[in-house]
Parts: structure tokens; sequence; C-alpha cells
């Protein structure tokens, strides 16, 4: 399970990661938190968020609401074989393209989600959406 360490994802949420892996016979589980519960989200991450998950739906031909989460549950086989280049924001684009190209389908479940602020130590910028555009561009086109 991947989590930040800031605790703007519940950690009282891995139960459903880990019953949806063995009620849907999932392979990989995406905590959703456009399924679930979110509160103070900023517009402008929002619209961020929405854009490149489409942006990812089209170019994987898949139907994700939330490909931006934190909270994704993979194989440990996968994550020991797959090379990750990503050192900041840009690992969420990048380890989803790598799990849709390697034919693991992806579940989502609803999660509850609370954002931090800037002022509360929030990194990721405008600029982190457009290296995860050029991320989703390089791995469904050139990698």
């Amino acid at each position: 399970i991947v989590q930040d360490a800031d605790l703007e994802y519940d950690p009282n949420d891995y139960h459903k990661l880990i019953r949806a892996l063995d009620e849907h016979h999932a392979q990989v589980i995406y905590g959703s938190r456009f399924s679930g519960s979110y509160e103070d989200m900023s517009t402008l991450h929002y619209i961020g968020n929405k854009v490149l998950t489409l942006i990812t739906n089209l170019f994987f031909g898949v139907m994700l609401t939330d490909m931006e989460t934190c909270y994704k549950l993979m194989p440990g086989d996968f994550v020991r074989k797959v090379n990750i280049k990503s050192e900041r924001f840009d690992f969420e684009p990048e380890i989803t393209a790598k799990i849709l190209k390697s034919g693991l389908k992806i579940r989502e479940v609803p999660i509850s989600y609370r954002g931090r602020t800037h002022s509360e130590g929030k990194k990721i910028t405008w600029r982190d959406g457009i290296h995860a555009l050029f991320t989703l561009i390089k791995y469904r086109f050139l990698d």
C-alpha cells in the first residue's frame, strides 16, 4: 500500500483496499477520493486531477475516477520488477501507466480524504501537473 506521511488519507481505509482485493479478485486497487468523501481540496487541485485522470482514461482505455490518488495497492512481484524513475509527484502517472501497460487491471474503492493547504505544508503545484501530463505522454507513447 502506498501511503503519504502527511495523513491526508485515512489509514482506517486500509481495510477497504484489502477487502476489495479479496472480494473482487482484483490485481490492483486504487482508493478513489471522488467515489468517497473529500474535503479541503483546492479547486486547482480538483480540476488538475480530473484533467489528468481524463487523459489517463483516453490514453489507456480505462474508466478511472482518481488516477492521482495516493492509495494504491498492488502485487509485490510487480513492485519489485517495475523500474520507477520518478522522484516527485510524477510517480502517480508513471506507476499507473506501467500498471496499465503491463495488463494489470485497476479497481477503485471509495476512500476518505482531507486535503491540506500550502500553509499546512502541501507541496504540489501546477508545475507538478505539467510534469504529470508529460509523464503520461512519455509512458503511453515513448516508453
